[in-house]
């Protein structure tokens, strides 16, 4: 319980955590944010560590001259696309292994055709997408492994997403980071990047569920 404790509340601070990690370790904290970068990208097991609230409060420590912006979105940039890169080669190792194919009752031929034909057709754009809803961008790069999804387009859309995601909410923080409200209410903005894509991503399978059932009458 105290892990679990100790994990809310670093979610919820992480502005307060980090800024006393630069002031006590300074250029070590690169090292720190890319491990937590790469770790939450790319192990499937670790999807609740932080990474669209530890983006941005990077950023706003860049606006305020504590961190090197450009040194962050390179790292951080790195960490990202290496970070899905990993998880889509444990999904396309371990894949093969787990439903060892027509000899398992697990594996099912008609769900990974269907699952390998959508990764070819809408994988880019998932890859991208997924960057920016929590627990998504950790299992959608696993999932593409496992489709067999082709490894050069999962790289070049990977390398794409992971840019747009760092780039883009690095930048928030250096521009937004240092606004009294944002700095007063960053707790609530941290919730609401938890929460908001969760609930987007319900509603989508609920709906998608329900048109599911109206399709088979």
């Amino acid at each position: 319980m105290e892990l679990v404790s100790f994990l809310i509340d670093f979610i919820l601070h992480v502005d307060r955590y980090l800024e006393a990690f630069v002031t006590n370790y300074g250029a070590w904290v690169y090292a720190l944010l890319f491990l937590v970068i790469f770790v939450e990208t790319g192990v499937v097991v670790m999807p609740f560590l932080p990474g669209d609230s530890l983006l941005f409060v990077v950023g706003a420590l860049c606006g305020v001259g504590l961190m090197s912006y450009p040194v962050a979105i390179g790292l951080l940039w790195a960490a990202a696309v290496l970070g899905d890169q990993c998880n889509y080669t444990i999904g396309r190792w371990l894949g093969p292994r787990v439903f060892q194919w027509e000899d398992s009752r697990f594996f099912n031929r008609d769900a990974f055709d269907r699952a390998h034909a959508f990764y070819e057709r809408y994988g880019g754009i998932t890859v991208i997408l997924a960057r920016f809803f929590p627990f998504m961008r950790t299992f959608i790069p696993f999932v593409a492994g496992i489709a067999q999804m082709t490894r050069g387009k999962f790289t070049a859309y990977n390398v794409i997403g992971g840019g747009i995601w760092v780039v883009g909410l690095v930048t928030a923080g250096f521009f937004l980071g240092s606004i009294p409200w944002v700095k007063e209410n960053l707790d609530k903005i941290i919730w609401a990047t938890i929460l908001v894509p969760g609930l987007l991503v319900i509603a989508g399978a609920w709906k998608a569920k329900r048109d599911a059932s109206v399709a088979r009458g």
